[in-house]
């Protein structure tokens, strides 16, 4: 048995790795092909790297290299990563990070299309993907991804929409620097790639199910088993058959949601689930840790 949980979890891994690499092949292609196309500033620690490099060319009219300024940069938000979302986390963020500077010196330029908004548009929404990819791994694309994260977990705040705002003042240095045109067509990048992060990653959501049920004890077994939060059971009155009821309240994490509703479903088949969003939450909540 122990032999086949090593193998298990050394699978789990290399998978791990491989779609970090994945995802951080993505990002470079992306930049080399869509972002270079357009002379855009993809936002966060990326874009950041990128306006350095056009300020060392075209003011100073050096060649500096991606790797080494990207890595520079990620290096102090790194060591914060390291100490306050995840250990494990950080040193796979860090190999993504890695993986896509050396990727983006590698790859050619190769544009793919001209067209300034369709360059936007579907190179901002490319953007997101791979930076989810990276998020389902267990790793982020550094940088502000860092800040976002732990502001979700510290503040329970969906952060990346302030990201966005802190990328549109990196925008207009851009601006001032390089002309407005492209500084403007990179916020409407970096917002299709925001939105797409925001759509597809479910991790630091909230919601809340309202479980009328024969079995709450049962009921809350399984929801702590599946997920580790806790639960307030309710006793009241069936309006229709006037019978005593009762009713199981938790709050889980968004992508737990599924999982909840299946094992609850085992308990008790009959039971009426009511689940909603939940936009604000304050006090204890469990969040799984960052691995």
């Amino acid at each position: 048995m122990k032999i086949e949980k090593t193998k298990v979890d050394v699978w789990k891994e290399a998978k791990r790795i491989i779609t970090i690499l994945i995802g951080s092949l993505i990002i470079a292609m992306n930049i080399k092909t869509f972002v270079r196309a357009g002379g855009l500033f993809p936002g966060g620690f990326t874009g950041l790297t990128i306006l350095i490099q056009n300020i060392g060319a075209q003011y100073f009219n050096i060649t500096i290299p991606f790797s080494i300024v990207n890595i520079i940069l990620n290096a102090v938000p790194a060591i914060v990563a390291f100490k306050t979302i995840g250990k494990k986390f950080t040193i796979y963020s860090c190999m993504g990070i890695i993986c896509t500077s050396i990727f983006t010196d590698m790859i050619p330029e190769e544009p793919i299309v001209y067209d300034v908004l369709l360059i936007c548009i579907f190179g901002g929404i490319i953007n997101g993907f791979a930076i989810n990819i990276c998020l389902r791994a267990g790793a982020s694309t550094g940088g502000t991804d860092f800040i976002a994260i732990f502001a979700s977990e510290k503040l329970h705040l969906d952060a990346w929409n302030y990201i966005l705002c802190g990328n549109a003042i990196m925008l207009m240095i851009a601006g001032l620097l390089f002309g407005w045109n492209q500084a403007l067509y990179s916020i409407i990048f970096q917002f299709a790639s925001t939105q797409v992060v925001q759509t597809l990653h479910k991790h630091y959501r909230k919601h809340t199910f309202f479980i009328i049920t024969n079995y709450p004890e049962e009921v809350y077994d399984v929801i702590l088993h599946c997920t580790n939060h806790g639960a307030t059971i309710f006793q009241g009155t069936g309006c229709y058959d006037n019978e005593t009821r009762s009713m199981v309240y938790s709050v889980v994490s968004s992508d737990e949601v599924k999982r909840v509703k299946e094992a609850v479903r085992l308990v008790d088949p009959t039971a009426f689930v009511n689940v909603i969003k939940t936009d604000q939450l304050d006090g204890r909540f469990y969040q799984r840790p960052n691995e």
